[in-house]
């Protein structure tokens, strides 16, 4: 488990990646389009993902007809498995023996198909952060000149879905079809030169051929048009239909500045249910813990937000911790260096109130800066900080012990509830909420969309702010 962030993003300079777009399989979001006969022998498949749900099915590309003939590209429990099948029997297929699941950072995959060449393994390459995948599970290969069902006018292309069920969960960002050329991680990214970090190039000089797309996610509309989501930049107006997606999933959560969320790998213990981009917790009614977020930071200003979306009983705690959860009734507050405010009002330490504050319910939004500066937290309730506290000149906050002296040497956002039978819901906005925003704050350096403003130098939880001040 990661708990300071694996850096496969970049503090500033080069080609910058402004949107993804955030499946969540929950709501069945997808796109598709038919696309016209083009050339079914050659072409390559490349995007950036950061996978949000592990050991499940989930489809990245796929190609149907009506007749129970398909080819696809998923997430085969955590490995990587592109495979046809047609006339009840598989055609090709090849399943990666290693297992992907980072849930903190981006992957770069790259499909290129060729079956004009004469050697078999040369006919299907497949590439992860710009290194060829050589060791499979399983490994058939297409026969000589064998037509693919994408790029056939006959086959619906489906991104996220294999056609209504299996769906994606997680960030998809410059996803691009190249029709007629089997293209090299090299058309797509780079390494850096100071880092060795895997990093996007500009892919818009690229020649993407008839039935070629380039996804920007630019737009936030819902239409099939350059105007919504599933828009191609290409310039071959290859647009996709979108379904169930939202101006909302457009995130700025990318390739080039990673933003935290929930942690789906600190849930042994909680059992809550994630979802839109593991940033919406819903809690376990039988067991009362938290959740922590995937980066933990050891210095630095940081400001989240977080939207109580609860019905019914509610007994929502938020706060910081320097762990993750260690069993089914270990709560926030409970630890030495655990600092929980609870719907009640009360802000505890280390099983002791140590300050009480407004009562919160459904609908609130509590802010939490963290200042590892001078070590000390502050609350506030939609937009007024509690106890009179003013986080951006240092006063009335609550002093926290030094990370130096933690457990981990980091604090992480956590959040949870303390009672069984709850129906307790957090929705955590790191700077790309998942939820509207009707104001729309940044941060000091333009990042984040918070509904309330930002104190005077705290920022929101990405790789591009912790890599200049954390």
């Amino acid at each position: 488990m990661s708990l300071i962030i694996p850096a496969n993003t970049l503090a500033s300079g080069g080609y910058e990646v402004a949107n993804s777009l955030r499946f969540n399989s929950g709501s069945s979001d997808s796109l598709n389009r038919t696309p016209d006969s083009g050339n079914r022998k050659t072409w390559t498949f490349s995007f950036w993902i950061k996978r949000t749900k592990l050991g499940v099915t989930q489809y990245l590309l796929s190609a149907n007809d009506a007749s129970a003939n398909y080819s696809t590209f998923r997430f085969n429990g955590d490995q990587i498995e592109h495979y046809e099948y047609y006339s009840s029997a598989v055609q090709y297929s090849l399943k990666t023996n290693r297992l992907f699941r980072d849930v903190s950072a981006y992957y770069h995959i790259l499909l290129a198909y060729d079956t004009t060449q004469g050697t078999a393994a040369n006919r299907i390459k497949l590439y992860v952060n710009g290194v060829q995948e050589t060791s499979f599970a399983t490994s058939s290969y297409p026969s000589q000149n064998y037509d693919s069902f994408f790029n056939s006018g006959s086959y619906v292309n489906y991104i996220g879905t294999e056609g209504g069920s299996n769906n994606a969960d997680g960030y998809m960002s410059e996803v691009c079809f190249i029709d007629g050329s089997a293209l090299a991680p090299t058309d797509f990214g780079e390494f850096d030169e100071d880092s060795g970090i895997w990093k996007p190039i500009d892919v818009s000089g690229l020649t993407f051929g008839t039935n070629g797309f380039y996804l920007e996610t630019k737009q936030s509309g819902t239409s099939q048009n350059s105007s919504g989501l599933g828009a191609d930049t290409s310039g071959n107006d290859n647009h996709f239909a979108v379904n169930n997606l939202t101006a909302v999933d457009q995130s700025t959560d990318t390739c080039t500045n990673n933003f935290a969320t929930l942690n789906p790998l600190d849930n042994y213990y909680y059992g809550s249910t994630f979802a839109d981009g593991n940033l919406k917790q819903i809690c376990n009614s039988s067991n009362y813990s938290y959740n922590t977020s995937t980066f933990g930071v050891s210095q630095g200003k940081w400001y989240v937000e977080i939207k109580n979306s609860s019905s019914g009983t509610i007994r929502n705690e938020i706060g910081i911790i320097d762990r993750v959860s260690s069993g089914s009734t270990v709560q926030i507050y409970g630890g030495v260096n655990g600092y929980g405010w609870f719907t009640n009002g009360n802000v505890n330490n280390n099983s002791s109130v140590i300050a009480t504050y407004s009562t919160w319910t459904a609908g609130d939004i509590m802010g939490i800066a963290l200042d590892l500066t001078n070590n000390k937290i502050y609350f506030a309730k939609n937009g007024t900080w509690q106890n009179s506290a003013n986080p951006s000149n240092g006063t009335n906050g609550i002093s926290i012990t030094d990370p130096t002296s933690t457990l981990n040497g980091v604090y992480f956002i956590a959040t949870g509830d303390y009672g069984g039978s709850d129906n307790s819901v957090n929705e955590l906005n790191f700077g790309s909420p998942s939820f509207a925003i009707s104001s729309g704050n940044t941060d000091g350096n333009g990042y984040g969309n918070f509904e309330y403003a930002v104190p005077t130098n705290y920022y929101s939880l990405n790789t591009k702010n912790l890599a200049e001040y954390g």
